[in-house]
């Protein structure tokens, strides 16, 4: 089999597919890519046993045929050609023998017998989503998804179909996120959650092209433009999150979110290594944040100014928790709704888009005495 083809062309085909090529693998064949060509596509896909990715492009091959080729090495000697034109030749000895202008390079190949079979996701009832809203969703609720093995649903988001919109919802125990857009809508009522490794790929594909996504009970197929990315399922049922949020959070607490941010980012320079801790004293219209570090003689006092209304009241959070969560809001100002230092705390963005929602909650923790 013999085949020629831009070196560019190739990389960049190869480059959106080595992110499923796993680093570290008690499994082999999995740091490889599979060539499958077949009637003048080369489609090359690659796995991790969790997530899957598929592309193809053109080429005049002279026959079918599949192969196995380490994928780490084949992408960096197609990186480091500059453009030029390679040509492509199997050999007796399962070598794969490339030539361009200039050198003659070979890579040993395998069978593809022993590569795992990639899931096959129909390609019915597509939902189409545009990339820059899903990434926007993703952005704002993934952050929060549970690094514990102990409840799997928690470790990935929740893509949850309402008569509302798509709500995306991601939650560790300590904090929850709930984005809806309201203007993704298929008619269904269905949950499906989806993988942190998943996620983690997947806002990296995603610009400002349509994604069309589709469904079964195991995977989830996302196309973006000539990319394929399959990931399993988490088959888990997702927490019920409605739950733990409250209903009755009399005291409203607006304030600026940059403002805010800064002086947490500070705050986390004196939290205690163990605790994190960050007092807020809130009384009318005045925020006394601070932070302290027994251990090492370090504390930090500021003030900012806020619009309150309600008890005065003293409540603590995790340092690291509020300083995520603001990141991740993009509004001027946010409001905290809170009842008590003892119950979970409600922060909503000012500014909202029409057709979103955002809802962010916080536990707070046990303040020093």
């Amino acid at each position: 089999m013999e085949f020629k083809v831009n070196s560019r062309i190739l990389e960049k085909l190869l480059s959106k597919i080595i992110p499923a090529v796993p680093s570290r693998t008690p499994v082999p064949i999995l740091e490889n890519f599979l060539f499958d060509i077949k009637e003048g596509n080369l489609n090359v896909c690659a796995t991790d046993l969790e997530i899957a990715l598929i592309s193809a492009i053109n080429v005049a091959a002279d026959e079918d045929i599949q192969m196995v080729i380490p994928a780490r090495l084949l992408y960096d000697i197609i990186r480091s050609l500059g453009e030029t034109q390679i040509h492509f030749q199997t050999e007796l000895n399962s070598k794969l023998k490339l030539t361009t202008d200039n050198g003659t390079y070979h890579i040993g190949f395998s069978s593809p017998e022993n590569f795992p079979e990639i899931p096959y996701v129909t390609k019915e009832n597509a939902l189409v989503i545009k990339g820059e809203a899903l990434k926007k969703a993703l952005d704002q609720t993934a952050f929060a998804m549970s690094k514990e093995d102990m409840r799997p649903a928690m470790t990935g988001t929740l893509f949850e179909f309402t008569p509302e919109g798509l709500r995306f919802v991601a939650t560790d125990g300590h904090r929850l996120v709930k984005f809806l857009n309201k203007k993704i809508n298929n008619g269904a009522e269905e949950q499906y959650i989806v993988p942190e490794r998943a996620i983690s790929v997947l806002t990296k594909l995603l610009i400002n092209q349509e994604v069309k996504v589709y469904l079964s009970k195991t995977n989830i197929s996302f196309l973006i433009d000539d990319l394929e990315f399959i990931s399993r399922l988490i088959g888990e049922k997702y927490p019920a999150y409605n739950s733990v949020i409250p209903l009755e959070n009399e005291n409203f607490l607006k304030i600026n979110t940059i403002n805010l941010l800064t002086t947490v980012k500070r705050m986390m320079l004196f939290s205690a290594t163990g605790s994190k801790q960050v007092k807020f004293s809130i009384t009318e219209n005045n925020l006394i944040v601070s932070a302290e570090d027994i251990d090492h003689g370090s504390n930090a006092v500021e003030n900012l100014m806020c619009e309150y209304q309600g008890e005065p009241m003293e409540i603590g959070f995790n340092t690291s928790y509020v300083h995520d969560m603001l990141m991740h809001i993009n509004s001027e100002e946010i409001i905290f709704k809170l009842h008590s230092s003892t119950k979970a705390c409600i922060i909503e963005p000012v500014e909202v888009n029409e057709d979103e929602n955002l809802m962010l909650l916080l536990m707070p923790v046990r303040l020093n005495n």
